[in-house]
């Protein structure tokens, strides 16, 4: 198993740089399976919907690029969490118009490594966030960072 500062090797490795994949609903919401095998339960009472979903991909994916980005220095983390805000458009399709993302990080790691990570993540990294900005959403972020 990969560790989970590090990108998946099965995202698409199965079939190049694509994904597979399924999604069936079970009569009460839907249920996905990666081509690796993973399970996850969508939009039913206990499973979030497929934008929230968006949401926190975008989050986490982030976040991945933090930690992996910290190497060594991950030992020294106390915290390290993304608080999330968005606006949709108020009519269909209601995507996304803008994202905040505030990263909440203590420990005793330099505050500047952190900060260009970030960058780093949201202009040459996380996959998901560049598709959503790419695709016209307003994205900001702001550090909350204590040592």
């Amino acid at each position: 198993m990969h560790p989970p500062h590090e990108a998946n090797p099965l995202d698409g490795a199965l079939t190049g740089n694509g994904m597979r994949g399924t999604v069936a609903w079970n009569g009460h919401g839907y249920d996905g399976q990666t081509e690796g095998g993973k399970r996850f339960s969508i939009y039913d009472q206990d499973s979030p919907s497929p934008m929230e979903m968006v949401l926190h991909a975008h989050a986490t994916c982030s976040l991945i690029d933090v930690i992996g980005g910290l190497k060594d220095r991950r030992g020294n983390l106390r915290e390290a969490r993304v608080e999330i805000d968005s606006s949709r458009a108020s009519e269909s399709p209601r995507v996304f118009e803008k994202i905040h993302f505030v990263y909440v990080v203590r420990g005793d790691v330099p505050e500047t490594l952190v900060d260009r990570i970030i960058h780093r993540s949201h202009e040459k990294l996380c996959s998901v966030g560049i598709m959503l900005t790419r695709g016209g959403v307003d994205l900001t972020w702001e550090l909350d960072f204590k040592a």
